[in-house]
């Protein structure tokens, strides 16, 4: 008999021992005949080395509405686009408490192994979901949020912390998704959640944090998509008092921050419902009338900002033509409409120790102008992950021992006809991300085997180190280039960008840019673009406005006005000690490649699980399996190496002291 056989074998016998359950049930008889399609762990796949056997029984599955199968513990989630009849209470009591193998795959029964695995071992636990855009993720990450909101211990203080966990999602989602061309409900925010358990295991906490907002899309969309869905849920959905309070109409298209997409009506979004359950979940979390009549004077002034008029001759000063927004704003704001006028359309520049105002013209006052509206909505987002942080903390002393299970939720890599800085730093996320699974899964598991003298053919897998040095290396990496043009004094550009990229990096095998492209590639580049070669396939890179984003800089007297606003929240927004600080901020693309880093050691601290989403078809649509684009992502996601891993690997590995207890 075959060494694989064997495994094999022994691998069936491990997951058909009929074990009795809790619930009088067998393993066997639980699965229902439909269960049984295809194989729900691909680990007894027969040909488990084809990729083409490993999509078909993707496929089989997909077409019963099975959507979800493992790689021993990895679990794999197929988008259905459609509600399926499997997150109701009765399928959560079904999977609660119940060995991992002994009912059908399931994100309940991912949730709940966690769960038990942080009880019994005492060790933190996170959830690493991931995926590209439109995959499933945000959904995926719901699901695991209900479930331990419903199948966990409770007492009124833990009903309250469960039932603001489960309504922190639809705020967020409301202030930090939007309907781009890959997904209707897209988040443009990373986001990690600490899910705090106390002895007993009740949820008592959790804490919120928030990666890189991306707030271009307040000031522009690309056809076809929308801003945050905040903007249009208020417009919708706001009685009319509030909105005759605010000044604003209930028609998007009057908007200019709204019409750039041309989008206003998406057919899977309820505005105006989603408004009611945005309002809901404010007073659920803890926020008082005040507080949301003031986050609503800051949602509808960046509108404002956005309609405003400027005039002027050309290459002249620039004068604001309508005195309607600015009597709105100021408002809104709580700030002297002739200061913010001035700030508007003025820059203070210090020369010879004096102060003095230089008038913009029409182009660097439109720019200031989306400069603050960016910087109003970014600030205010983060305020608000702070506040729902704050209603989550726990503060009792008995839960000092709490142990915790991590959620990440965050962008998927993407790619557009336009790629721009925020793309850049999204897929450079995901190359992180990626790098982590291969070190957990595919490298490690290796390592250890060869380290203990047990007979191994390695399986080879492209490692995407290369890649991620490439980006973030120090002095020589992308980010280290950009920074350096950011700070450099003289005329430093886009272009001189891209001109430096060529000189430092031109050679590397990942790189390319038209100048140094062959003819076949060059046809398919502008001038004015580089690429990189990821791991999930090859994306051209716009460098227009990637110094600006990177520097992400508000002139200096639009913060002294913002410092002067009478709103509650802008005061905790724009602290007057930035006026005072002389050192220059870090740049936007190294505060990301930080907190990265923060977040890659805060994984790497807790014991993982996996849920790798994969995407059917590039039209949302139920039922559709496009073949194509599923190989691509089994390919880039390593899931063929994963499973060769698996299948040769131990079925149970733990280390001698945990097995022993």
């Amino acid at each position: 008999m075959s060494k694989s056989q064997d495994l094999l074998d022994k691998r069936i016998h491990q997951l058909k021992d009929v074990v009795p359950n809790d619930r009088g049930g067998m393993m066997e008889s639980a699965l229902t005949a439909r269960d049984r399609v295809g194989v729900q762990d691909f680990v007894l796949l027969e040909n488990y080395t084809s990729e083409a056997a490993f999509i078909e029984n993707l496929r089989k599955r997909f077409k019963e509405n099975l959507i979800y199968t493992y790689i021993s513990s990895v679990l794999v989630s197929v988008n259905p686009y459609k509600d399926l009849e499997i997150y109701t209470k009765n399928h959560m009591e079904r999977y609660r408490g119940v060995n991992f193998y002994e009912v059908s795959p399931h994100i309940y029964a991912t949730s709940d192994n966690s769960y038990r695995s942080m009880r019994t071992e005492r060790r933190d636990q996170c959830i690493l979901i991931s995926g590209e855009s439109g995959a499933g993720k945000t959904e995926a990450s719901k699901k695991i949020l209900q479930y331990y909101a419903v199948t966990c211990p409770a007492s009124d203080q833990v009903q309250t912390v469960k039932d603001r966990l489960l309504q922190s999602n639809p705020v967020l989602e409301a202030f930090g998704n939007a309907k781009t061309l890959r997904n209707d409900n897209s988040s443009r925010f990373g986001k990690y959640m600490d899910i705090q358990f106390d002895f007993k295991g009740a949820p008592v906490g959790g804490h919120i944090i928030n990666y890189l907002l991306e707030k271009s899309r307040v000031v522009h969309q690309n056809h076809g998509e929308r801003n945050f869905h905040i903007f249009y849920q208020l417009i919708e959905g706001g009685e009319e008092d509030l909105l005759r309070r605010l000044g604003l109409e209930r028609n998007p298209q009057h908007y200019q921050y709204l019409v750039k997409g041309n989008c206003p009506k998406v057919s899977s979004i309820n505005d105006r419902s989603d408004w009611k359950q945005v309002r809901k979940a404010l007073t659920v979390i803890g926020f008082s009338e005040d507080e949301v009549e003031e986050l609503m004077n800051i949602i509808s002034s960046v509108l404002h900002l956005g309609n405003m008029q400027y005039g002027g001759d050309d290459g002249g000063s620039a004068c604001i033509t309508s005195d309607t927004q600015i009597k709105y704003l100021s408002r809104l704001l709580g700030v002297s409409g002739t200061v913010l006028t001035e700030a508007l359309t003025h820059r203070k520049i210090i020369a010879k120790g004096e102060e003095l105002m230089s008038p913009l013209n029409i182009e660097q006052a439109s720019a200031a102008r989306d400069a603050l509206s960016k910087a109003v909505y970014g600030r205010t987002f983060t305020w608000l992950v702070n506040k729902i942080n704050g209603s989550l903390a726990y503060t009792d002393e008995s839960y000092k021992n709490s142990s915790v299970i991590g959620l990440l939720d965050i962008y998927g890599f993407e790619v557009f006809q336009y790629n721009s800085f925020e793309q850049f730093c999204i897929n450079y996320c995901n190359e992180k991300l990626q790098q982590l699974f291969i070190e957990l899964t595919l490298k490690s598991e290796q390592e250890e085997y060869e380290a203990e003298g047990i007979t191994w053919e390695p399986v080879q897998y492209f490692n995407n180190k290369i890649i991620c040095d490439l980006v973030e290396e120090k002095f020589k990496g992308i980010i280290s280039i950009l920074d350096e043009e950011c700070l450099r004094p003289g005329d430093a550009s886009d272009i001189t960008f891209l001109e430096k990229l060529e000189d430092t990096v031109g050679s590397h095998p990942h790189f390319v840019t038209h100048k140094l492209a062959d003819t076949k590639t060059r046809k398919l580049m502008g001038r004015e673009e580089f690429r990189l070669l990821h791991y999930a396939g090859d994306v051209n890179y716009n460098v227009n406005g990637f110094l600006d984003k990177n520097n992400d800089l508000l002139y200096r007297n639009l913060k002294e006005v913002m410092c002067m606003s009478e709103n509650k929240i802008l005061t905790q927004c724009f602290d007057r000690e930035e006026l005072t600080d002389k050192k220059r901020p870090d740049t936007a693309a190294t505060q990301f490649k930080s907190s990265l880093a923060k977040l890659m050691e805060i994984l790497m601290s807790k014991e993982p699980s996996y849920v790798r989403c994969i995407k059917p078809n590039d039209s949302k649509q139920a039922g559709r399996f496009d073949e194509v684009l599923i190989r691509h992502q089994v390919k880039y996601l390593g899931l063929m190496e994963n499973l060769r891993v698996r299948r040769a690997g131990f079925a149970y590995r733990r280390r001698y002291e945990i097995f022993l207890q």
